[in-house]
């Protein structure tokens, strides 16, 4: 049992007892990105959120969404558990535009979620309970376990992440192959935390990978969390989802896709995600019929997704100006990435200090503090240089989605300025 679940449990005392197992197990990560984030609140540079502001501070929202208060009285009336119709046909319409190597493939039509983490709480509860076990690359969103694990008794497997600057297809595989008669691999690209999306290589590594275990026998749920689809910087990475792949690879295989309107759209507090399935031989009949059984999970828990929420959406992808607006908002995060690159070029000194992980996309990027602890790293960029980071599994994230471009040079000098300390530090013996 986790300790921040175990300080709970000891804090109710008796009324622990009242518990059920999922009630034991459950916590608050008081310690991860959250708890995290909330020491940084006052920090002058805060690298450390999960959302994109503009340079001046504002967020970073585009006028189609923030710009519309005429949604009309239906708005107000429940969305049914299966999600607005008119709004899962434009979504799927439009999830075949941005993945054309989508057309003609067989798959359900979209069922509405809470946005991406509800996506992955109906995922889990459809498809991992006690005993399974869901493989995902070590370099993971801190909230998979407390979902997959403690929430729905899975065990998460984690597999090395990179070998020699490329994702680890040969780890991957091995963990897939491990005992047992089904796995689900989860697959996020562009990675938080990392920012990497896997290569055209990478990918066809992936696929050929899974359909080879999934050709002995395993049976293996594909899960494509694709919360930050579309961020992609550089050319030769795969910018489409994995989804188009794995929709039809093997009877063994069953993919799941994950996505919405949060990170594509820059609409964080908005809440609207999406499910959708794929199996080689699916009938329609078929997909109808899991997708029902998503729409009942939604139905047990939440009974269904924000009407507003959802109006919204449809009202913004209306907009003839939706493609242009966000076309410009995209400029904003490559331009900070572009400095990024220009930096860690021009400093061949930081290469003493951290080493940076693989990125090409998303929101974040990391770096490895070398020869000292990441956490005494993390606080000493608090104490000393007023600048907020994330630490997972070892490595330092910084947002850039969050912060400015003129403040980009400020945050990796103070990066390797702290890193520089705690090694004086560790030398002297003080740390």
């Amino acid at each position: 049992m986790n300790a921040l679940a175990e300080q709970l449990n000891a804090k109710l005392g008796a009324a622990a007892d009242m518990l059920s197992p999922v009630g034991r197990r459950i916590y608050f990560p008081y310690g991860g990105i959250l708890g995290q984030g909330a020491e940084a609140k006052t920090c002058a540079i805060n690298a450390t959120i999960g959302m994109a502001f503009e340079e001046d501070g504002s967020p970073l929202v585009m006028d189609c969404f923030a710009g519309h208060t005429d949604l009309g009285r239906k708005a107000f009336l429940y969305a049914g558990s299966f999600g607005l119709l008119p709004l899962r046909e434009a979504w799927k319409n439009m999830q075949v535009k941005k993945n054309p190597s989508l057309k003609g493939t067989r798959y359900s039509l979209p069922v509405v979620t809470n946005a991406l983490t509800h996506g992955l709480r109906v995922t889990g509860e459809l498809f991992a309970g006690p005993g399974d076990e869901v493989v995902a690359p070590d370099l993971y969103w801190d909230n998979y376990a407390l979902l997959f694990e403690e929430v729905c008794g899975a065990k998460i497997a984690t597999f090395n992440m990179f070998r020699a600057g490329a994702f680890d297809v040969a780890a991957m595989k091995r963990a897939l192959s491990a005992p047992g008669e089904k796995k689900i691999l989860v697959l996020n690209f562009p990675n938080n935390p990392t920012g990497y999306t896997a290569t055209f290589e990478d990918a066809k590594r992936i696929v050929a990978a899974v359909k080879a275990v999934a050709a002995k026998g395993k049976k293996i749920v594909v899960v494509l969390d694709d919360a930050y689809f579309g961020l992609v910087y550089e050319k030769g990475v795969h910018a489409e989802s994995l989804f188009a792949e794995f929709a039809d690879l093997h009877r063994n295989v069953l993919a799941v896709k994950l996505d919405g309107t949060t990170k594509e759209d820059y609409v964080w507090g908005l809440r609207v995600g999406f499910i959708s399935f794929a199996w080689k031989g699916a009938t329609d009949e078929q997909l109808q019929a899991l997708a029902a059984k998503a729409a009942g999970d939604v139905r047990s828990g939440i009974s269904n997704a924000s009407s507003l929420g959802q109006h919204l959406a449809l009202k913004a992808y209306a907009d003839p100006a939706y493609a242009k607006q966000k076309r410009e908002k995209y400029a904003v995060l490559k331009k900070r990435y572009g400095i990024i690159r220009r930096l860690l070029k021009s400093h061949p000194e930081w290469k003493d200090l951290f080493e940076p992980m693989p990125f090409n996309s998303g929101y974040f990027m990391c770096v490895k503090p070398k020869g000292v602890d990441a956490e005494a790293v993390r606080r000493r960029l608090i104490e000393k240089y007023s600048t907020g980071t994330i630490v997972l599994s070892g490595l330092i994230r910084l947002a850039f989605s969050t912060t400015p471009c003129e403040k980009l040079p400020a945050l990796f000098a103070n990066v390797a300025a702290a890193v520089a300390d705690v090694q004086g530090l560790a030398q002297r013996g003080r740390v």
